[in-house]
């Protein structure tokens, strides 16, 4: 039995309905404790609690009754619903992460998980194989958030020790649950709708590059660089992470191989401006170099493994009615 005890708080999200999932396969269903702000079907699959990360008093509670170790904070109003609810997306993604580092500065978790992004760059940053280290001018509220925690992580390591880890995540695509209001969803979105109504209007223009990554190489970065030796763990601010970049246009011509008739329409809307600001790609060769990352899927590869498993849903749900 796993030693560790693990909080995923914000866990019926695009992340945390299969880091869940993957946890308990390494830890055992009974040591992963999923959480969020209302009770979800995770509480019928394994331990669940109702959170809400910007109740200090509540997170702490829930802490030491479970015995927690670990903690992956992935609660988070995402870019475009934040730029609705900019106060509400500040107070969410800044206390929520003070409430965790806390525990740890306290020496009552050991180790902590916090997700950034790469809404932390803004225009001014290099577009093409934006490096670690740049100039960083976020333009949204989530990405101002997000710099503004990479600040507090690092801070919190070098004065109090606290073991807290990061990855700047790219645009995530998954097909085990629903877009989250990210400017990147469309790229989740587009596969549903191929399937379901055979035509798709993409809110972005169709040769907007932004990096991208499928979500088993998104999960399996997570938990690399949480299982990683600490002494190999350089950098505690967040790590760049890359998988592979295209345009709408790109993925569109892939789904086209798996449903011909599928066409996709351009309407940009507000969150062309947020695209516009983000990097087209990402060097992520610190986090190669230091723990060991390498992604496993290209756009191809990422296709042909959603149209398999949206088709596969559709055809159970169709047997199930």
């Amino acid at each position: 039995m796993s030693k560790d005890k693990i909080l995923v708080i914000g866990s019926s999200g695009q992340i945390g309905t299969e880091l869940v999932h993957s946890l308990r396969a390494i830890y055992g269903v009974e040591n992963v404790i999923a959480s969020d702000l209302k009770l979800t079907d995770q509480a019928k699959e394994g331990p669940f609690e109702v959170i809400d990360v910007m109740n200090t008093t509540q997170v702490h509670e829930i802490v030491k009754r479970h015995g927690v170790t670990q903690v992956y904070l992935l609660a988070a109003l995402l870019s475009a619903t934040a730029e609705k609810m900019p106060k509400l997306g500040w107070d969410l993604n800044m206390q929520g992460l003070f409430n965790v580092l806390d525990l740890a500065k306290e020496k009552i978790i050991e180790r902590v998980y916090w997700p950034s992004s790469i809404a932390v760059f803004g225009p001014n940053t290099p577009r093409q194989n934006t490096p670690q280290y740049t100039i960083m001018e976020p333009s949204t509220v989530y990405g101002i958030s997000k710099q503004a925690g990479e600040r507090w992580c690092e801070y919190y390591f070098k004065k109090f020790n606290v073991d807290v880890r990061s990855l700047r995540y790219p645009g995530l695509i998954g097909w085990q649950s629903a877009p989250g209001g990210g400017t990147t969803d469309y790229a989740v979105h587009i596969f549903h709708e191929a399937l379901k109504t055979g035509t798709y209007e993409c809110f972005l223009s169709e040769d907007t590059i932004l990096p991208m990554m499928y979500m088993p190489d998104a999960l399996k970065a997570t938990i690399g660089i949480m299982q990683a030796d600490a002494d190999k763990v350089k950098i505690r601010s967040s790590y760049n992470l890359a998988g592979f970049s295209f345009s709408p246009k790109d993925i569109a011509e892939e789904i086209k191989k798996h449903v011909p008739e599928f066409t996709i329409t351009f309407k940009p809307d507000s969150r062309q401006q947020i695209a516009d600001s983000w990097p087209q790609s990402i060097d992520a060769s610190e986090a190669a170099k230091d723990w060991g990352w390498k992604p496993d899927f290209d756009l191809k590869q990422m296709t042909d493994d959603m149209m398999m498993n949206l088709k596969r849903i559709k055809k159970e749900t169709l047997i199930g009615s």
